[in-house]
């Protein structure tokens, strides 16, 4: 039962971060720019963060040498959000969220280059499918409208997932609990933005109702529920399995561009998901 329950939430946390798009794209067809949205989306999980672990009896001290790590980390996961964000305005969203779920290829890089982690033949292999997932998805939809400044935004989504994850690993910083950790991440991330945002522009006020529902959403599904959902399945069924099923992130993406908002699905999309999704797997299975 622990196991099926470990399952159940590894696909919870994979599918409920799949679900980006189905609250962003609206909020942009609203006429809100991503900086904005995603100010919203930070401050809103922030406070449901904030009430979890007032409810869940947790300390909300941290030490002061461990503010410049915590400030780091933010940066690097809010790098992530805002090219994958921005990468929504150059190609369908499922097409950028497949992209961005190469994250685990470029950690390994990274980890091979810079930290002397042990290559083998298997994670070479795994670059290249990836590379070659990256291509076929690079042919596009036929009509032209994935371009080269695209897939390269939202390749730097993933960059910046990467080096977050790489920084966890590496900083003393990541021994924090779980959630004390995120909250602090998105604390620090959402000051980073509104600073941001105050000397470049405006925060833009939230247009309606039906927008300030789906920015709740934005803060509470995909973000607070995806998190949690993934501390309780690496509990209960480890990293690897519960990395393997984040293979449900790209596919839950695509479905929505799909079915909700009519992106077009061609083979050359297909087996570029496909490849993807394979090289990422390869990558945490043969660790």
């Amino acid at each position: 039962m622990n196991k099926l329950n470990g399952f159940l939430y590894g696909l919870l946390s994979s599918a409920s971060f799949g679900l980006i798009p189905m609250f962003t794209i609206p909020a942009m067809q609203q006429g809100m720019q991503f900086e904005s949205i995603l100010l919203y989306r930070f401050a809103f999980a922030t406070l449901a963060l904030g009430v979890i672990l007032l409810i869940d009896g947790q300390s909300f001290r941290i030490n002061r040498r461990d503010i410049p790590s915590l400030l780091l980390l933010a940066f690097f996961y809010l790098i992530s959000a805002v090219f994958l964000f921005w990468g929504y305005k150059f190609m369908a969203s499922g097409i950028a969220t497949t992209l961005h779920f190469m994250y685990p290829v470029l950690t390994t890089l990274i980890m091979m280059l810079f930290f002397r982690e042990k290559k083998s033949i298997w994670r070479f292999m795994a670059i290249a499918l990836a590379v070659a997932g990256v291509f076929f998805l690079s042919q596009g939809d036929d009509s032209g409208s994935i371009t080269f400044t695209g897939i390269f935004i939202v390749l730097l989504s993933a960059l910046g997932y990467a080096l977050y994850l790489v920084t966890v690993s590496q900083l003393k910083v990541g021994q924090m609990k779980g959630l004390r950790l995120t909250f602090y991440v998105f604390l620090f991330g959402t000051l980073l933005l509104f600073i941001g945002i105050g000397t470049t522009g405006h925060i833009q006020p939230i247009p309606n109702l039906h927008t300030a529902g789906n920015l709740v959403m934005l803060a509470i599904i995909p973000t607070v529920i995806s998190n949690l959902a993934l501390v309780r399945a690496v509990k209960c069924i480890g990293s690897t399995l519960t990395s393997v099923l984040g293979a449900m992130e790209p596919v839950t993406a695509v479905c929505v561009g799909i079915f909700m908002f009519g992106e077009p699905f061609t083979n050359s999309v297909g087996l570029g998901i496909i490849l993807i999704i394979t090289a990422v797997t390869v990558i945490i299975l043969k660790r």
